[in-house]
């Protein structure tokens, strides 16, 4: 069983796959009898930053709540996994300059492919001002400088980003190999 706590924060744009990967590490990490809670942008959003807007201002706060969150649960053992478009390059280096154990996942995919997978129409609403600020449309998204793993969901299998994302942590030793099972006969 893993004791050893980190924060593994997934940003990039909408529809890049950040739910998706989150939750396919979360499943493999559980398997592996880790601590795991998953934060989910949307979810958060609803909940512990309910009334917060899209101002640059109330998008920073929303992160530094999720990371203050996060940085709680991850120093008592708890591998959390944030999925949040985050699209402000000084918030997240923020979060990294300022919480234990910090691991960037940019999980990269063109726009063109981020509304492509748009289920819930918001690129669309967006391109035709329904929606204002909206990230990757007329509010900007900044892409990581350094981050320590990234996924490109548009040319790997969420298997391929999974496994590169689990390979990582285990080289930085958050968690060990997966145990093989031994069959007595």
């Amino acid at each position: 069983m893993n004791n050893k706590g980190l924060i593994l924060w997934l940003t990039g744009l909408s529809g890049s796959g950040k739910t998706t990967l989150a939750k396919e590490i979360e499943r493999e990490l559980k398997e592996r009898g880790c601590s795991v809670e998953l934060l989910d942008g949307d979810v958060v959003r609803t909940n512990l930053s309910k009334g917060l807007g899209f101002s640059r201002e109330d998008r920073d706060t929303n992160i530094r709540r999720i990371g203050f969150v996060a940085n709680l649960l991850s120093r008592n053992g708890v591998i959390v996994i944030a999925a949040v478009v985050s699209p402000y390059r000084a918030a997240r280096d923020e979060l990294r300059h300022t919480t234990d154990n910090f691991v960037e996942v940019y999980v990269n995919a063109p726009l063109e492919v981020c509304e492509m997978r748009d289920v819930k129409g918001l690129y669309a609403m967006a391109r035709a001002g329904e929606i204002r600020a909206f990230t990757g449309i007329d509010d900007p998204y900044e892409e990581p400088l350094n981050p320590d793993i990234v996924c490109y969901t548009a040319a790997e299998t969420v298997e391929e980003s999974v496994a590169k994302v689990i390979m990582e942590l285990q080289r930085r030793e958050y968690i060990t190999e997966k145990p093989q099972l031994e069959y007595v006969i």
